[in-house]
């Protein structure tokens, strides 16, 4: 028998471009009825970003397509990255008196939120669905500490769960290396809208963008797009740019952040800097014409959950090299078909890499083809379909029997 659908609230530290058109597509969906409750509205306001180092407001509607609440923070201005940054106490009367069917909790365990959305749940006998988009326990700062205390925590931690979404397959390993049942763990895809990305790229003149950053048309381009910060490493990728010498390559930086003089410099030094080009940060509308432009996007963080960049590069048709820390070399970079993957700070075989393809430009489209094709099956329709068996059977499991269905047509 047909039931009517399951109402779920989605706790959500603060607006993300990355997430809204998905909230828009649940909020469509009939399978679904989903309320979203902010913690901060960071993002949706302009601020002050620490790691780009500049002011940042997403040009994209954030807030435009579904409902949601914003939760006011218990002891002043939030405060994103500190564990009392974000003392929503309001969640708890959302989830004791909002009469929801289950809760997905997206803020991570780092914020004292997430405690009180969790107990609120539990003792509303209200379904919880949380998780994480980490592949492995290493910390953004290699602590060592830090990562004893992950690999004490975690296993009890997700065990509280009813379900443990998690954003790649490492993440499905990981969850597994903790002993948490498989029925319990569900991959729902990191994705964007691929949509928005094929039409957008379709759009844009190549070489009126290469024009512009003083780059000739047939020129191979290599491209980092990230904060120019210590984990992301882009100096690796300067260095074996450098070391690729290949005099026809450019190499452009779209990203600000604290490490940009010191690269400069170090350009400067590594005697490239005619054929480097630093466009500092760029705003979501603008990045389609970047990844397009460009023929390789490198990634050679330390530190790389999963890096939503790779899915915005292939969709233009630009593959992608990464480190073996960035959890998009699990599900979307396939080794010379769709990008390479090299062992984080070896910036020799980086090198050889570059070396290998920045001369086939044959190779490159290839590549640039299989990259936007293997895109097909990893969007925002893939996302929505296992976010909401994921919820169907969170509910499933709280209430104690399989028999309780809701309605699973799309």
């Amino acid at each position: 028998m047909t039931k009517r659908p399951p109402r779920v609230l989605i706790v959500a530290s603060h607006p993300v471009q990355y997430a809204t058109p998905i909230f828009r597509l649940l909020a469509k969906d009939p399978r679904v009825e989903i309320q979203v409750a902010y913690c901060s509205m960071q993002g949706a306001e302009p601020e002050l970003d620490p790691d780009f180092e500049v002011e940042v407001k997403w040009d994209i509607p954030l807030l435009d397509g579904y409902s949601w609440v914003h939760l006011p923070n218990r002891f002043g201005p939030p405060k994103l990255g500190s564990f009392f940054g974000l003392v929503n106490t309001g969640i708890w009367k959302l989830i004791r008196q909002g009469h929801f069917d289950a809760v997905v909790v997206y803020t991570g365990y780092v914020y004292a939120t997430f405690w009180i959305a969790l107990a609120a749940a539990k003792a509303r006998g209200t379904a919880i669905l949380f998780g994480t988009d980490a592949h492995d326990l290493a910390p953004r700062d290699a602590s060592r500490w830090k990562r004893r205390v992950k690999k004490w925590l975690w296993p009890r931690l997700f065990r509280l769960a009813d379900i443990v979404p998690v954003v790649s397959t490492g993440g499905v390993r990981l969850m597994r290396s903790f002993g948490i049942p498989e029925e319990r763990i569900a991959l729902v895809p990191f994705c964007v809208d691929n949509d928005w990305w094929a039409q957008k790229t379709n759009l844009v003149n190549r070489q009126f963008v290469r024009t512009r950053w003083r780059v000739p048309a047939d020129a191979p381009v290599v491209l980092f797009c990230a904060k120019l910060q210590p984990w992301k490493r882009p100096s690796d990728l300067l260095r074996a740019f450098a070391k690729a010498n290949d005099p026809a390559a450019y190499l452009v930086f779209a990203g600000d952040g604290a490490l940009r003089t010191e690269l400069e410099d170090e350009a400067a030094s590594l005697g490239i800097s005619d054929r480097v080009r630093f466009i500092g940060f760029v705003n979501q509308t603008g990045l389609p014409e970047v990844y397009t432009a460009s023929d390789i996007l490198v990634l050679p963080s330390e530190y790389e959950p999963f890096g939503l960049v790779v899915n915005e590069a292939m969709l233009c048709h630009c593959p992608a090299i990464v480190s073996d820390r960035v959890g998009a070399k699990f599900d979307l970079v396939r080794d010379g078909e769709t990008g390479y993957v090299f062992p984080c700070g070896e910036v020799d075989v980086l090198a050889q890499t570059l070396r290998r393809v920045l001369g086939d430009q044959e190779t490159l489209r290839k590549m640039g083809e299989a990259a936007r094709a293997r895109m097909a099956n990893w969007s925002h329709a893939d996302y929505a379909r296992a976010l909401v068996g994921a919820i169907a059977k969170a509910v499933e499991v709280r209430d104690g029997s399989a028999g309780r269905q809701f309605s699973s047509r799309g």
